[in-house]
């Protein structure tokens, strides 16, 4: 048994891992990918059971809880502003 097939795949692995890892610096150097936060973003999950989970969403600033599980989801409203 040769072990120049498994080599082969692993240098061709290693390189597609290289040209993956070269694409992200460039598109992050020339601003093509952004780190700051966007107008949706989960704060909190908590589970409640094990096939519940109740959810805080924060929308333009804005904060909202839904409950999702296996019946369907829900939208259970949105909360006061923190004072």
């Amino acid at each position: 048994m040769s072990l120049e097939p498994a080599l082969q795949a692993l240098a061709a692995l290693a390189a597609v891992l290289l040209l993956a890892w070269g694409a992200a610096r460039v598109a992050r150097r020339r601003g093509l990918v952004t780190t700051q936060p966007g107008r949706l973003s989960i704060r909190s999950a908590i589970g409640i059971d094990a096939r519940r989970r109740l959810i805080l969403v924060s929308c333009d600033g804005r904060e909202a809880l839904l409950l999702t599980g296996p019946s369907g989801d829900q939208f259970l409203g949105w909360l006061p502003p923190a004072p």
